[in-house]
């Protein structure tokens, strides 16, 4: 436990977390300094691991309670993609990699727009967890927003504007704006399916308020007018999505980040769909969005 050691990214949020090997048993005591550390910074990153898909959960599920894999855009070659059968319903695939043509994972080599994963859902996960099989040599770097600070830091009349309102995460799209299985093109953003959160979320563990926008298509603040809700959701998001509240994880195989989905957003750069990159993600599930 004393080789244990935190090295924060010195940026708006993240840290390293040294010193642990996540493929062999982890004590209550290490356990503790891995949640404490994760409070403070919101993002770790723990590098050089060597993990299987049944020990990638046994770590996740130190959080509490796995969640399903979302539903994808499109069929995908999950018998291609890595994943052990019992990890089938529980560890989600992002890869740009085909094989006989057909994807093996969802998201591609594309742009992903800063987003709250599964936000769209009534309880949504709490966490994830994403660890690096593949990465391609450049790009497909992954941005981390800080929504403490991003939240604190306000105008006071942006603060007032949404204060007591809440929103709505659209279910229909994913964070690459591909139309998911089942779901039919939304005109109108009052119509928009998916669950409506409060625009101030209170963490439940720290107390403190952040912002809770998860994707800006789609979204709605409901009971204004619609050309009201976007000058509003467009403010708070121009806010929202600064440099100074960001910090970059450029990929290496063997990296696991994990990021705190009530205070955090993601979001990452394209790279040449030639190039490899296969990841593994699991999810926590979540508790009720309580309103900060």
């Amino acid at each position: 436990m004393s080789e244990l050691w935190i090295q924060p990214s010195g940026g708006a949020l993240a840290a390293d977390v040294h010193g642990v090997d996540l493929s062999k048993p982890i004590s209550d005591a290490v356990f503790a300094r891995i949640a404490e550390a994760w409070g403070k910074h919101l993002v770790l990153r723990f590098s050089g691991q060597k993990l299987d898909d049944p020990t990638l959960m046994k770590f996740s599920a130190r959080f509490g309670a796995l969640d399903r894999v979302p539903i994808a855009a499109a069929s995908l070659d999950r018998a291609n993609s890595g994943v052990v059968p019992e990890a089938a319903e529980w560890v989600a695939v992002i890869a740009s990699v085909k094989k006989d043509g057909k994807a093996v994972g969802s998201l591609g080599s594309y742009e992903l727009v800063w987003h709250t994963d599964m936000s769209y859902n009534p309880l949504p996960p709490r966490a994830s967890l994403l660890y690096a099989l593949e990465v391609p040599p450049d790009g497909g770097n992954t941005g981390f927003l800080n929504m403490y600070a991003a939240y604190e830091t306000l105008p006071s009349d942006l603060k007032r504007a949404i204060e007591g309102k809440s929103c709505i995460h659209d279910s229909s799209r994913n964070s690459a704006g591909e139309l998911r299985k089942g779901f039919q093109r939304t005109i109108d953003v009052r119509q928009t399916p998916g669950a409506a959160h409060p625009l101030v979320r209170l963490h439940p563990v720290t107390k403190r308020k952040a912002l809770f926008l998860g994707r800006r298509p789609g979204a709605y603040v409901h009971g204004l007018p619609v050309e009201e809700s976007e000058a509003l959701l467009d403010a708070v998001w121009a806010h929202a999505t600064q440099e100074r509240f960001a910090w970059y994880q450029k990929w290496r195989a063997g990296d696991l980040v994990l990021w705190d989905n009530r205070c955090v957003m993601h979001r990452r750069d394209a790279f040449d769909e030639n190039l490899r990159r296969l990841m593994h993600r699991t999810q926590i599930v979540g508790e009720p969005v309580l309103a900060g």
